[in-house]
């Protein structure tokens, strides 16, 4: 769930998430693939957008995600997640698992779904001040209206804005004075 908040993934990128898509060195993930159901099971494909796209790993996930790269050994195809039995991550399958349908429940907020930790990823990363051409890369949307949609301040942003103008025009208001004048004396 962390994983999948911090780096604004969809549920079936994150179960597709191999080892070798981990770069350590920068800490990037390439997104190539996700998983997604099919006849006969689950099966992986190419990314929403059809395209791979780079997302950062923050400092706060990358133990969990040294940690998994070490547990799935030197094999650079094992997946980074798995399923209680190893097996390949659905929305089902991460309900049971995180038992998300109790937590929301107890945290009075049953309307989320898994797929609001993805607007919750790129909400954090717009609030903490990523341009909206980065987040529409990171999202891997074809508009930027489409990554608009993903975006929900909270009332703190909304009211630092608001400071900010009021800052910004102040400066504007602000009674301007005269340079000292010098006196010559003779």
């Amino acid at each position: 769930m962390l994983f999948a908040a911090s780096t604004a993934a969809r549920i079936g990128e994150v179960s597709g998430c191999r080892v070798a898509d981990i770069d350590t060195t920068q800490w990037i993930w390439t997104v190539r693939r996700q998983t997604t159901p099919a006849p006969g099971g689950l099966t992986d494909k190419g990314t929403k957008g059809k395209r791979a796209r780079k997302v950062p790993i923050i400092e706060e996930i990358r133990p969990l995600v040294a940690q998994r790269i070490l547990s799935a050994c030197p094999a650079p195809d094992a997946r980074l997640f798995t399923g209680p039995r190893g097996g390949r991550i659905s929305t089902a399958v991460l309900r049971d698992a995180t038992h998300w349908d109790e937590v929301v429940a107890r945290l009075g907020h049953e309307h989320l779904r898994r797929h609001d930790l993805r607007h919750t990823g790129l909400t954090w990363l717009a609030d903490a001040g990523v341009p909206l051409h980065i987040l529409r890369r990171i999202a891997g949307h074809g508009s930027l209206t489409t990554t608009q949609r993903y975006l929900h301040p909270d009332t703190h942003k909304i009211t630092a804005a608001g400071t900010a103008l009021s800052a910004h025009l102040s400066v504007l208001r602000a009674p301007r004075t005269l340079p000292a004048t010098t006196v010559l004396t003779r």
